[in-house]
């Protein structure tokens, strides 16, 4: 009886590595070896990338709403005081698309916490 070598699960697990790695550059797509390194390396770029996005959209925001009270003659820090102690809840997306899309709204806001 031959020896039975894992032969199919092998093969399956170098086409699902050889499968991600589609549209690398190179051998890192066909070379089973540099694609597996390559992956690896790619996922941890994804992993610290998907939360490096999340700061990076917080800081536009906060720069955005900045410069739209520059023009009120009150500071970022001062306005954010303002809406805790206001006890108004709009996180700093929506603050900063009022900004940009309805000024109006936003200086209402800023208005209100002024009082």
């Amino acid at each position: 009886m031959a020896r039975a070598k894992n032969g199919t699960v092998h093969v399956a697990r170098r086409k699902r590595i050889l499968k991600k790695t589609k549209g690398f550059w190179g051998t890192k797509k066909s070379n089973y070896k540099k694609a597996k390194d390559t992956l690896r390396k790619g996922m941890m770029y994804a992993t610290r990338d998907r939360k490096a996005r999340k700061r990076d959209f917080r800081r536009l925001w906060i720069s955005r709403i900045s410069a739209a009270l520059s023009d009120t003659g009150i500071s970022y820090s001062r306005f954010i005081e303002g809406l805790l102690k206001s006890n108004i809840k709009i996180n700093r997306k929506i603050l900063s698309n009022l900004a940009i899309e309805d000024a109006e709204a936003f200086k209402k806001i800023v208005l209100e916490i002024r009082r």
